[in-house]
């Protein structure tokens, strides 16, 4: 690891509540940036950002419906470039929550995929029925019908939360892209979230921790 990174103090922010700058009664990006001289004050030399990409808000924005795009209620894309840029000039890391195991049901992927575009249709992990008895995080059944495609898609925290197919190289491109453009805007790294989940184990059947893991 290079000796930059060694010795961060990280304080985590939920944008949503940590500074509300125009008093709309919801934390934006503009609010993070009122308060970096209190960061500093705090000895903080690193930022998590939780999710601040645009989203229909079903799982505290780890719903995501474009990886590209803010989420309007926080701010636009010059708002996260000023706050990456000011971190920086204060000499603060900035971390940015990287979600790869699933997208938001409402993205343009999955709406793809569900009416069996080629290129798309096997974005996501779909069966003709459950293939075993998977339970969501966040209770019942891991296995959503879409009658649309007339089939089930794995959705292993809310059914409006899709499991993506890592196993589909096109699926791993897309990320790159996802990493590379985040990279440019001058993120210094990111947190994954769920990212054990990535490699499926259906033989054993496990959720996660599959035999691709490490190498994806």
């Amino acid at each position: 690891m290079s000796t930059k990174f060694q010795n961060l103090i990280f304080y985590q922010i939920y944008i949503q509540s940590f500074a509300d700058s125009n008093g709309d009664g919801i934390g934006d990006i503009q609010g993070v940036i009122s308060k970096i001289d209190y960061l500093k004050a705090l000895g903080v030399n690193a930022v998590w950002l939780t999710p601040f990409y645009q989203t229909p808000n079903k799982d505290n924005g780890y719903d995501i419906s474009d990886y590209f795009s803010v989420n309007a209620d926080m701010g636009g894309m010059k708002d996260v470039e000023s706050l990456i840029n000011a971190l920086h000039k204060n000499g603060i890391f900035v971390v940015v929550d990287l979600v790869a195991n699933h997208t938001s049901t409402k993205h343009s992927w999955f709406a793809h995929s569900r009416s069996k575009k080629l290129h798309y249709r096997d974005y996501y992990i779909w069966r003709k029925a459950p293939p075993n008895d998977w339970q969501s995080v966040f209770g019942g059944t891991a296995w959503q019908y879409d009658e649309k495609r007339d089939e089930y898609y794995l959705c292993s925290f809310t059914k409006e939360q899709a499991d993506v197919n890592w196993d589909n190289p096109k699926v791993r491109k897309e990320f790159e892209k996802i990493v590379d453009f985040w990279l440019k805007k001058g993120a210094d790294g990111f947190r994954c979230d769920v990212l054990d989940m990535i490699s499926k184990d259906f033989e054993r059947g496990e959720n996660g921790n599959g035999e691709n893991l490490h190498a994806y």
